[in-house]
């Protein structure tokens, strides 16, 4: 199974440059790199990133990480996919621009 994670592009450059990073400001903070399944990446781009151009979603497959990858209770009481390491360029299974279109981050269609 795929799951994703949104970075501004910034962010991104910093995996791309040093091939691994530990997320996210919040995912620092939070001591854990935060990712969404399909059906929640919509939801994590609108509360999270709501009129942010410039983003990029990433996606890996949830079984190769791991025992590093834990499944926990997060918002409305969902279970969503935190990794307790460094993510790596490894890890990726591919990446797409997320564009902003009126107001809206569209997904790609294998996505949806």
């Amino acid at each position: 199974m795929l799951i994703y994670k949104i970075f501004r592009a910034p962010e991104w450059q910093v995996l791309v440059d040093h091939g691994e990073t530990d997320g996210a400001p919040i995912d620092i903070a939070d001591g854990f790199v935060h990712f969404s399944t399909a059906t929640q990446a919509a939801e994590t781009a609108a509360k999270h990133f709501a009129g942010e151009a410039d983003l990029i979603l990433v996606a890996l497959d949830a079984d190769a990480l791991g025992d590093a990858l834990k499944w926990e209770v997060s918002r409305g009481g969902a279970e969503f996919p935190h990794l307790y390491r460094k993510m790596t360029m490894a890890d990726v299974s591919w990446h797409k621009p997320l564009p902003l279109v009126d107001g809206a981050h569209q997904f790609p269609e294998e996505m949806v």
